[in-house]
């Protein structure tokens, strides 16, 4: 059992370890937009409304100011791991150096679970945006084929019905996966432009509102408390932060990708810190014209604020350009995510913690065929039968997860290993930022309801008996450490 616990992997393993059969093609750049297309969402036209609407009012503006500097203090110490470590498994990897094996297996087990049900999730998502977009042009899919299976729906004629499986999510799913499978070149360059589609649709937003903003609308900047805590006041601020949290969460997938990276320990913390402050950039001035259009009262109950901004602008057509380029943009989205499980099972299973089978790589594409379709066939599973609060509830308590133990990989290998080179450290001293970020991981996990804790216990439980009778036993570092005694 100690040996089990004190099983450490060697940091100059990873350094050594360029055989994985992928192709090095991404710098900073691709980095950066690969961060945005992941962190910049559906979240940004809806969540923004709700935010205001609900809980700060104007100074929604200091909940985006506020969130990204909390996911920030994780995003920093991601950004010194992969200054250090040279390994597309991010959190396993990090973990597997600084806490030991056992941590690492959970901790790509979390991962795994993560990246599937984030996938599920902004597929699903994806379905209604796709849905409410071809109603608009006149075209329209039985809601059977449109809505989870568990869920009840009304047909044309007016009946409720059981629906059959969300049938576009597996399309998307399926898209996606296809492009990964070619190859990292050509999907690179494709993930760019659709990047790029999304911010110009963005930027096309912000310059047709901006006019149209009324200084009053910004009175006053934080609305009185209304009793309740969360409502407006200091603590609603606070709680549309909360909420604003779940937008920054794209530090892991850029740091799965270092052995796609050409110069990784350069290039990662360049594009961890670039997807923050370019993130940042985004939201806040989005929701400062947003709000400056829109008064936040009448946001309280509106689902799609963008479309009330559009029409105070007297822009009509813009309303279409947005939901296509939404509907657009969610293939960055699930590119990013697909990426980043690809690149995690692929490190386990070159560790050897799962099977062989899952770290194949595709002569010609070079590419992990077995887990890109093993991803996409569990994530359209997940889309298709269940329900999107479900499966969004589950991606969080992970990521939020991995979080905290990044933060705590920092303070182990800072304690243990204080002389290693580190191309990017971290300020604050020796204990700040890691200690701040756990506590604001923290502070958001247990929130949580009791349900999305249970369900996160039997999946943890379930992978340490998979682990207990084929990691342990084939783990690739325990038959390093016996063949050394012997």
């Amino acid at each position: 059992m100690k040996e089990l616990f004190g099983r450490l992997k060697p940091l100059q393993s990873f350094a050594s370890q360029d055989d994985t059969g992928l192709k090095r093609i991404f710098g900073p750049w691709h980095l950066i937009m690969l961060g945005v297309g992941v962190t910049v969402g559906s979240g940004l036209f809806s969540l923004t409304g709700v935010a205001a609407g609900q809980h700060a009012g104007p100074a929604v503006i200091l909940s985006f100011i506020i969130a990204p500097i909390a996911c920030g203090f994780s995003g920093l110490c991601y950004a010194e791991l992969a200054g250090m470590i040279s390994s597309g498994g991010a959190a396993y990897s990090y973990s597997y150096i600084a806490l030991g094996e056992i941590a690492a297996w959970t901790v790509g087990w979390n991962l795994i679970l993560e990246y599937t049900l984030a996938a599920a999730t902004v597929a699903s998502s994806w379905s209604g945006y796709l849905n409410s977009l071809l109603k608009g042009w006149g075209i329209f899919i039985d809601p059977r084929l449109t809505a989870s299976t568990f869920t009840k729906v009304t047909l044309s004629d007016g009946s409720i019905a059981q629906a059959w499986f969300n049938l576009p999510t597996v399309v998307i799913l399926f898209l996606v996966t296809l492009l990964l499978m070619r190859g990292m070149t050509q999907s690179s360059r494709i993930n760019i432009v659709i990047v790029t589609i999304k911010v110009l649709v963005i930027a096309s937003v912000l310059i047709v509102c901006f006019p149209h903003i009324k200084l009053s609308n910004y009175q006053p900047f934080i609305p009185p408390n209304s009793g309740e805590f969360g409502q407006f006041g200091i603590s609603g601020v606070m709680r549309a932060a909360g909420m604003a949290f779940f937008a920054y969460l794209g530090f892991d997938v850029v740091c799965s990708t270092t052995a796609d990276t050409k110069n990784p320990q350069r290039d990662i913390p360049i594009g961890v810190i670039g997807t923050l402050i370019a993130c940042t950039i985004i939201y806040v001035v989005f929701a400062g014209v947003l709000v400056g259009v829109v008064n936040y009262h009448l946001m309280e109950h509106d689902a799609n604020p963008v479309a009330t901004a559009i029409d105070i602008a007297h822009m009509p057509w813009l309303a279409t350009l947005v939901k296509l380029g939404v509907t657009l943009g969610y293939i960055s989205v699930l590119y990013g995510i697909l990426l980043g499980e690809s690149r995690v099972g692929l490190s386990m299973a070159k560790d050897k913690l799962l099977p062989g089978f899952f770290g194949k790589v595709h002569q010609k594409s070079a590419t992990p065929w077995n887990m890109h379709i093993i991803s996409f066939v569990v994530s359209a599973i997940l889309a298709g039968i269940f329900p999107i609060s479900l499966l969004g509830n589950l991606t969080s308590i992970a990521t939020l997860f991995s979080f905290i133990v990044v933060c705590i990989c920092v303070l182990a290998l800072r304690l243990r290993k204080p002389d290693i080179t580190r191309s990017f450290k971290v300020p604050g001293g020796t204990f700040l930022i890691p200690i701040l970020g756990i506590i604001s991981c923290c502070a958001v996990m247990v929130s949580m309801d009791i349900g999305t804790w249970t369900r996160l216990f039997v999946w943890w439980v379930a992978g340490m008996i998979f682990y207990a009778f084929y990691g342990a036993k084939k783990s690739l570092l325990r038959r390093e450490t016996l063949s050394g005694r012997k």
